[in-house]
């Protein structure tokens, strides 16, 4: 007899997520889901981090990675690498770039913060959006949303509504896709421009062939 068993929602506050160095010691992160538990920076099959960077200077490289980076606040960056070059000067913009780059940041102005996703080449994949309409993470093996702007407010079977504000969010990982639910903001219609969230699913991917 086949079983199918949902996972659990890992919920979390910006307020209470403690920084640490990036790989490089270059700035600091606060770190959201790393997948699986317990990876390091050399192991890890995708990431989801917040980074605060108020002085230039190169970008840790990861090879084999496919990284997605948004400008959250402040006054954002001007990334040069050979061969391309970008300012994330944009807010709730997504950019995507290798993580295999040598990246340099300038600054346009004072301190940043941005939201990072990364994603081991083969592995996982899936996009980084901002939406403002309700959301559900479905039969998807994986994913992380964070609210931007707005209240907002989870509603699964069996429970009563959890409330969400910015700076809040959840993140799911394993098989059978998360617990059964939807994520609702609690303004609809005119007032829809005033909610924000960021929204990751995240689909395995088929590794390259060799």
């Amino acid at each position: 007899m086949n079983t199918t068993t949902t996972m659990a929602l890992h919920f979390f506050d910006l307020a209470t997520t403690p920084s640490m160095p990036w790989k490089n010691g270059g700035g600091s992160t606060q770190e959201l889901a790393c997948w699986p538990p317990g990876a390091d920076m050399n192991s890890f099959e995708w990431r989801v981090s917040l980074a605060t960077v108020d002085r230039p200077g190169p970008f840790s490289v990861f090879p084999a990675i496919d990284r997605q980076i948004m400008l959250l606040g402040g006054d954002g960056l001007h990334l040069r690498s050979p061969g391309w070059e970008h300012r994330l000067e944009q807010r709730w913009q997504p950019f995507a770039f290798s993580g295999d780059d040598a990246v340099d940041g300038a600054m346009l102005g004072g301190t940043s913060k941005d939201f990072n996703l990364m994603q081991r080449r083969g592995l996982w994949k899936g996009p980084l959006r901002v939406v403002s309409d309700a959301q559900s993470p479905g039969d998807t093996p994986a994913g992380l949303c964070l609210v931007l702007q707005g209240d907002w407010q989870w509603v699964a079977q069996g429970a009563g509504p959890r409330a969400l504000a910015a700076g809040q969010g959840f993140w799911w990982a394993g098989e059978g896709g998360a617990t059964p639910g939807q994520l609702e903001p609690l303004h609809a219609g005119a007032d829809a421009d005033a909610s924000a969230l960021v929204w990751i699913a995240l689909q395995r991917g088929v590794a390259p062939k060799v």
